[in-house]
């Protein structure tokens, strides 16, 4: 019989045992304790997440496989863990992993222990609840002595982040040879270099012509980027408040939803400003006029994020194939030329230093010869496939679905006994409120199960239509699309971006006199399947977009 592994180890090692602190050693003593069971471990099912938080359920790769692995039936009948914080330090996400592991017909060992978790009675559940609570409740305690630690370090003018262009990080150690905390020294070389941004902008320079122009001269891009100087890291200089000398620390907080971490800005009055005089780099002056200017511009330039219902077709879905940035729209009389193109947005504001590629195309003309390989592409052939295979995955899948009918059949009987033990307490002068509350909230409970129990019934009968005429349903719908997408570009946009599974290629390339751009990509009929098809995992059937597009400009 086979056992999967899972392994953890967060970057916070506070609290943390030593049995712990290392994944290496969580498998070694998981191996062991699988042998000890007479049970087999393949590599394959040993599922690593190395310096990730336990309150990380979203961007963490190898869980994510770990829980992919249960359908449609998992290849393993163990999990072994060292401890079941391994597996979170989040009640509500660990708990439901911890079910829909469980439900899968695996069972869960903890090594440490030597002992199994089970969800069969009341008393499980809840001493499930108490120790996720007891891991929750320590990584907070973990977050809340981090964040004092940085508090006293942000005071006391050290490093609490990463490197910042302008200064050099310098490790102040103890006479052991311990690092003690790390403090900032201004870079001679960068610092100069900041001085002349801020000197070219209070010059009347806006921020794409200053990245172009440090480009041009080959001057080093922040973290060494190969995709030299970007707009927008001209920008983050000019509003970094660090250069006149001011430390500002406590702006964001991370916070947990939907399972991973993001970054909320805190109110300003909770900001801490230190003085640093010995970090200036800008006059006070030159930063006022600066500030100035950046604050009479605000909000007349363009968002750095496109409108997801732009009018032109290929914004923000089509990338150049030669730096891998966005092909963008160029306007008006760019390079004396009339009307509208698409172009490469590096080489537009970043320069020819990072992309040589200044070929441009008419919006309209690109637009076209995109939608027609579209519909080129979405044959007939191709339609059965995807059928057959939508099928094929769906019938091996019944087993699933018997599964999951007979808990719903199960669930429904125990809610009408339910129902019919209230309506007995009503009958019997109970006036309580909460009795109304809940007899409502078990007859919706109710509903909503009858409905998923007439969807699976619906899908049942998938496998014996007449698949001929389910092919000639979706050759209809195919027919619709295609004369959707020729009317509305906000239609056609929706549809390419389910259709396409990443951003289309736009190779520019030179046959002796005649340029064109080289257009390709790869999507899947997925989302064209009947609905009583579509929410399955079938196999992508890739259609493909090839084309080229003659002269350009």
């Amino acid at each position: 019989m086979n056992a999967a592994i899972y392994a953890r180890k967060s970057t916070e090692q506070t609290g943390v045992s030593d049995e712990e602190k290392s994944v290496t050693r969580q498998i070694d003593h998981a191996k062991a304790y699988a042998l000890k069971k007479g049970w087999t471990v393949p590599d394959e099912l040993i599922f690593v997440d190395d310096g990730i938080s336990g309150a990380e359920f979203v961007k963490r790769p190898s869980f994510i496989r770990l829980m992919n692995a249960l359908k449609p039936r998992p290849a393993f009948q163990f999990l072994v863990m060292s401890e079941e914080s391994r597996l979170g330090r989040e009640q509500i996400e660990t708990a439901y992993a911890l079910k829909s592991i469980m439900d899968a017909g695996v069972r869960v060992f903890f090594y440490l222990e030597d002992r199994e978790r089970t969800l069969d009675s009341a008393l499980d559940k809840m001493m499930l609840s108490l120790t996720g609570f007891a891991s929750e409740m320590e990584r907070e305690r973990a977050k809340q002595r981090t964040y004092d630690a940085m508090l006293r370090k942000a005071k006391a003018g050290h490093v609490t982040g990463g490197k910042v262009y302008g200064y050099d990080n310098h490790e102040v150690l103890s006479a052991e040879g311990q690092r003690l905390h790390v403090l900032r020294v201004v870079n001679p070389r960068e610092a100069e270099l900041v001085r002349q941004i801020f000197d070219m902008y209070a010059g009347g320079l806006g921020i794409t012509r200053i990245a172009k122009r440090l480009n041009e001269e080959g001057v080093p891009a922040p973290r060494q980027s190969p995709r030299g100087w970007a707009p927008t890291a001209v920008r983050e200089i000019l509003r970094r408040p660090l250069y006149k000398g001011e430390i500002v620390w406590n702006q964001h907080e991370k916070i947990i939803r939907g399972g991973t971490k993001k970054r909320r800005q805190r109110n300003e009055k909770d900001w801490i400003r230190l003085d640093a005089p010995d970090l200036r780099i800008i006059t006070p002056d030159i930063w006022n006029t600066v500030q100035a200017r950046v604050s009479k511009t605000k909000g007349t330039g363009r968002s750095t994020f496109r409108d997801q219902d732009s009018k032109y077709l290929l914004t923000g879905m089509a990338r150049c194939a030669h730096c891998g940035g966005p092909m963008t729209i160029v306007g008006q009389d760019y390079h004396r030329q009339k009307g509208r193109f698409y172009g490469c947005s590096y080489y537009k504001t970043r320069g020819s230093s990072i992309c040589k590629n200044s070929l441009l195309v008419e919006q309209a003309f690109l637009d076209q010869i995109v939608l027609q390989s579209l519909h080129e592409a979405l044959t007939e052939e191709m339609i059965k496939v995807a059928v057959d295979k939508a099928l094929t995955k769906h019938r091996a899948g019944e087993g699933a679905t018997l599964d999951r009918r007979t808990s719903i059949e199960r669930e429904l009987s125990l809610i009408e006994a339910k129902k019919e033990h209230l309506v007995d307490a009503i009958a019997a002068g109970d006036k309580d409120p909460k009795i109304f509350e809940r007899l409502k909230a078990e007859e919706a409970r109710r509903q909503a199960l009858v409905a998923e129990l007439t969807h699976l019934a619906i899908a049942d009968q998938v496998c014996s239509l007449d698949e001929a005429r389910l092919k000639r349903e979706l050759k209809a719908r195919l027919a619709d699309t295609k004369a959707l997408m020729g009317r509305h570009i906000s239609s056609a946009r929706r549809l390419l971006r389910v259709l396409m599974e990443h951003p289309l290629q736009c190779e520019a390339v030179r046959e002796g006199d005649r340029e064109e751009y080289r257009v390709t990509g790869t999507g899947n009929y997925l989302p064209l399947l009947p609905e009583t098809l579509a929410p399955l995992n079938t196999p992508r059937e890739r259609c493909s977009v090839i084309n080229g597009v003659p002269n350009g400009i």
